[in-house]
């Protein structure tokens, strides 16, 4: 593998991948097992990047809940092995608490499901650790860095220009940059777009009772969407779905302050909490963005750039390594006389990844806005509906599955 900054030439390549986050790494390392020549433009890195500190390093606030979907996919790609097993930890349960007088709660659990864990919390520098050891010595990859201007597709080929000059010519081109996508906004793929006017302040505590591997998540009503994330040890990683003027004051205030406002939302579930040294904090703002196509000619959208859903069931980043598997499969599968950026192949996988994607925007969706009304008699119908579904074995398998991605 070659990384090096692109220079005035043509680079020929089958498949250009846009991105530098996780899904568009998997993506990379997917095609190039395959066997496709694979390109993976990536944004110039700043002149003087910050040295990292010699010893164990800061746990991250930016987690994701990967589902089995994303388990067997970098499982296959020899990644899931790479990571640092000690900074991974299996969720065993998922505890979703309602909100008023009386509030609901619903319970699932790894052993109900008959898996041995519902996901796993893993850390997005260690992720990405892993991915770029395995980029370093993957076969038939090329990292170029550089910031693309134009894009173009002919009959039988498609074309990414840089602000250099050099023009990478391929088959296919794959946008996996993120929620503002710059590849779809050149294939004037139009969209929905609506703020949750939310931001998500995420960061990590430390607890005074054991988490026993347990996922746990508040609807508060008018202070937005709780969720506590087990971490190795008697750690947390908060997501925190808050209003804006909520989240403004959030990160005015000390995490310590912030923890006293927590324990008091989780009822002390987890005792006293107490920021992480060195103490960070970020805060994204929360929206829902619909693209009307995950294809165009020649062109394929994977993970935010194809979908971006509220955070409250951590399976943004799910849908994305679903999306990449499903890309995987369906051009291995495509006829001999079909080329990677045939009409018909890019078809085939944006319907097979509708009903999944669709499904998963309309629960989130339907969700924010149904826990963000703050009526009483909708929010006694809520937990009375939370309560139900908890009785219900048979319906709570059946989410079980499918969010764990079987």
């Amino acid at each position: 593998m070659n990384s090096q900054t692109s220079s005035a030439v043509r680079r020929d390549t089958d498949i250009c991948i846009v991105g530098n986050g996780a899904i568009a790494k998997t993506t990379a390392l997917g095609l190039a097992q395959a066997g496709h020549r694979v390109t993976l433009l990536i944004p110039p890195k700043p002149a003087a990047a910050a040295a990292h500190a010699i010893g164990e390093q800061p746990w991250d606030v930016r987690v994701y809940a990967l589902n089995l979907t994303a388990h067997t996919l970098l499982s296959s790609l020899k990644v899931w092995g790479a990571l640092d097993a000690a900074r991974v930890t299996p969720v065993e349960s998922m505890v979703v608490n309602g909100d008023g007088q009386k509030p609901g709660d619903l319970v699932f659990d790894a052993f109900g499901a008959h898996v041995g864990a519902l996901a796993w919390i893993v850390e997005d520098s260690n992720l990405n650790q892993a991915l770029d050891a395995a980029l370093r010595f993957a076969p038939h990859i090329e990292i170029v860095q550089g910031r693309a201007t134009a894009l173009a597709v002919s009959a039988d080929s498609a074309r990414v220009s840089l602000d250099d000059g050099t023009v990478i010519a391929c088959q296919l081109i794959v946008g996996a940059d993120g929620g503002q996508s710059w590849v779809r906004g050149q294939c004037d793929i139009g969209l929905d777009y609506r703020p949750y006017h939310q931001r998500a302040v995420v960061t990590n505590f430390s607890c005074e009772l054991p988490h026993h591997g347990a996922a746990m998540q508040w609807f508060t009503g008018q202070e937005g969407i709780v969720a506590l994330l087990p971490l190795p040890g008697n750690r947390v990683s908060l997501v925190w779905s808050a209003p804006d003027a909520l989240a403004a004051t959030l990160m005015a205030e000390t995490l310590s302050e912030m923890a006293v406002r927590l324990g008091t939302l989780c009822e002390g579930r987890l005792g006293a909490l107490r920021p992480l040294v060195p103490e960070l904090v970020k805060d994204v703002p929360l929206a829902l963005i619909r693209p009307h196509a995950m294809v165009a000619p020649r062109v394929a959208l994977v993970g935010d750039a194809a979908h971006v859903v509220h955070p409250m069931a951590g399976h943004g980043m799910n849908l994305g390594f679903a999306d990449v598997a499903q890309l995987l499969a369906t051009l291995g599968a495509r006829e001999a006389h079909r080329g990677l950026g045939d009409e018909r192949v890019l078809a085939r996988y944006a319907r097979a990844r509708h009903e999944d994607v669709l499904l998963m925007q309309v629960a989130t969706d339907g969700l924010a806005r149904l826990f963000g009304a703050d009526v009483e008699p909708l929010r006694a119908a809520r937990n009375l509906g939370l309560n139900l579904l908890n009785k219900l074995p048979m319906v709570k398998r059946r989410m079980m599955a499918h969010a764990m991605g079987r």
